[in-house]
């Protein structure tokens, strides 16, 4: 058994060396067919091109197939990202749906309350911003009208969006306004629908803190913010802004005004309430004159 293995070893070998050999000089008789320059020879090679080149399609569908797989992921992986991206899209238009029936049932509600009568001695005055004097420490704008427009301290003014100030300081031709956004600014607000009443502070930052919440757990972002006319500054009513969170986790408020385009402003023109000394009178009057000396002769019949 040992001499047949030896055998076949023996004749491997030789075998072996005459392959190889064949192979080294075929090769070399191709590269020097290859490097002869003549046009005999370059018809050869054009033929034998032509004969073998054909045949090799077999040895090239393997890569042809990969490169069909590469290409199959890759549409693979764009129809994944359309697909996230239609869902992302489709939770925005839930949200949208949302806010636009939100909007459609206030829109009814407002309708509804068309015919309410509203303070009619509420007018404005609209003046121009002359000038921004906002800084770290203080933020405000200056307008040009004043005292010889009949302007008050203390009035509220708007920038048709939402509210953005008091006036603080009158002048004969100007007037300042302090924004709520300044560290000074203080005013109740309510917040709807929940009702919570809160006090928004600036703070100097573009979207006031809200303090002194009622129950802060029945406050959510997204809530309209408006005044709520406590302490006579501000009328009631008026829109300040939205609920948010901001990045510290306190609630804020962030602003309807555009304070970033304020160039003309409405001085709300506020009158004081008329105070009410006799809640009773308002239900049944006094009754003067005769009736009351009529009954006093009755009484004085039946005594």
């Amino acid at each position: 058994m040992a001499r047949d293995g030896k055998t076949s070893t023996d004749y491997v070998r030789p075998i072996r060396r005459i392959v190889i050999g064949a192979l080294v000089l075929t090769l070399f008789a191709i590269f020097l067919l290859w490097r002869i320059d003549g046009p005999r020879v370059e018809r050869f090679r054009a033929a034998v091109v032509d004969r073998v080149v054909p045949s090799f399609d077999w040895a090239l569908q393997p890569v042809t197939q990969l490169v069909e797989m590469v290409d199959g992921f890759r549409s693979y992986s764009q129809l994944h990202q359309q697909n996230q991206n239609l869902r992302r899209e489709l939770r925005q238009m839930k949200a949208w749906k949302e806010a636009a029936l939100q909007l459609e049932q206030e829109n009814a509600k407002l309708l509804d309350l068309n015919k309410v009568r509203l303070d009619p001695q509420m007018t404005y005055i609209t003046g121009v911003v002359l000038a921004d004097s906002g800084s770290p420490f203080r933020q405000s704008v200056l307008l040009n009208v004043g005292k010889r427009d009949g302007i008050v301290d203390g009035w509220a003014t708007t920038d048709g969006l939402g509210l953005v100030g008091r006036i603080s300081g009158v002048g004969r031709n100007s007037a300042r306004v302090i924004l709520l956004t300044d560290s000074n600014s203080r005013m109740p607000v309510t917040i709807q629908p929940s009702g919570q009443q809160a006090i928004m502070a600036g703070d100097n930052s573009p979207a006031p803190q809200l303090d002194f919440l009622e129950n802060p757990d029945a406050v959510r972002p997204g809530d309209r913010v408006v005044s709520s006319g406590d302490g006579g500054v501000f009328p009631a009513g008026l829109l300040v802004g939205q609920v948010a969170q901001g990045a510290d986790g306190t609630l804020r408020v962030r602003l309807a005004a555009d304070y970033e385009r304020l160039e003309f402003l409405r001085v709300l023109r506020s009158h004081s309430g008329e105070v009410i000394t006799d809640p009773g009178a308002l239900i049944a009057p006094p009754v003067i004159g005769p009736p009351v000396a009529h009954n006093l002769s009755s009484v004085a019949e039946e005594g």
